[in-house]
């Protein structure tokens, strides 16, 4: 009975699987929105000709369900678990997205991969992960990137993943690796964008690259130029067209994108500008750990101008 329940549970959670935010605020309206998803589910079953009560349709629904979940330990269906594992990140629920998508490490499809790069390093970030549990995560996070890409090189997602992961994995191994590796990440973040020209957060991160470089101190550029027979370089003005362009492709798509236009406009001493972008760092709906920390670190800001 316990598992005909949760079969249930899962049937409708897949209803809105997929179908993106808009659909999720919609079903805040009842009781988790089951009963508009299982009206949905309901009518296109009669769509298709199946007759039969509510009650009985879902059940029929509930055995396709347990009998699919058989298949997909034994030869299961990259969609569906794509799908489910886009549905948990949605929601926020990032230990059950890695314990879902953890399962497949050992898949030889990109698209699995790299969100399992993603949901690795997302767990590792948590508060609540012990440091040598982080460290392995991160490590771990690196090597699925690099296996999807190994797999499918004109995976935009995958060479995002695999630049983030790669610069995580240089805060264990110090600065001077981290600065030996700074090349290789923009080339991977360039490479995403041109798979995928309309991807805010690759831009994001372009920016992140150029104010990293913007800012760095004087003794880590000696480092790069002990690496480098051109260091790398760059100026706040172009880590601020980046973080605007990222913007203009989807507005107020992430908290720290506001965040950095307003510190980046804090450098170039335009604090009128800082004022609004800081403000509207600071006003962002928190949904996760970063967005908390974004607003607190805004709102600092915003207290010392």
């Amino acid at each position: 009975m316990a598992v005909f329940v949760a079969a249930l549970a899962r049937l409708f959670r897949r209803g809105s699987a997929g179908l993106g935010t808009a659909l999720r605020r919609e079903a805040m309206g009842g009781p988790c929105g089951r009963g508009r998803l299982g009206t949905e589910v309901l009518r296109k079953g009669l769509q298709r000709g199946v007759v039969l009560s509510t009650g009985s349709f879902l059940v029929y629904e509930a055995h396709k369900l347990i009998s699919g979940f058989a298949e997909v330990h034994a030869s299961f269906k990259v969609e569906d678990v794509i799908e489910q594992a886009d549905y948990l990140y949605g929601s926020g629920e990032t230990e059950k997205l890695y314990r879902l998508l953890v399962q497949h490490k050992n898949s030889d499809d990109a698209e699995l991969l790299w969100r399992l790069a993603r949901s690795s390093r997302d767990l590792a970030q948590l508060g609540s992960t012990s440091a040598e549990e982080k460290r392995q995560l991160t490590y771990d996070s690196l090597e699925y990137a690099k296996k999807a890409l190994e797999i499918n090189e004109s995976n935009f997602a995958a060479h995002k993943w695999y630049g983030i992961c790669l610069s995580d994995v240089g805060d264990y191994e110090g600065i001077k690796t981290k600065i030996g590796n700074a090349i290789v990440i923009k080339e991977h973040f360039q490479r995403a964008i041109e798979l995928n020209p309309k991807d805010a957060t690759t831009i994001h991160l372009i920016g992140i690259w150029c104010y990293s470089f913007a800012e760095m101190p004087w003794y880590q550029r000696k480092i790069a130029a002990t690496l480098f027979a051109t260091p790398p370089t760059s100026t706040f003005q172009e880590a601020l067209r980046y973080f605007h362009m990222a913007e203009e492709a989807d507005p107020n798509f992430y908290s720290k994108n506001l965040l950095f236009l307003g510190k980046t406009y804090l450098k170039l001493n335009n604090k009128k500008m800082a004022l609004l972008w800081l403000s509207k760092a600071k006003e962002y709906p928190a949904q996760t750990e970063e967005d908390k920390q974004v607003q607190k670190e805004a709102l600092e800001l915003l207290n010392s101008i």
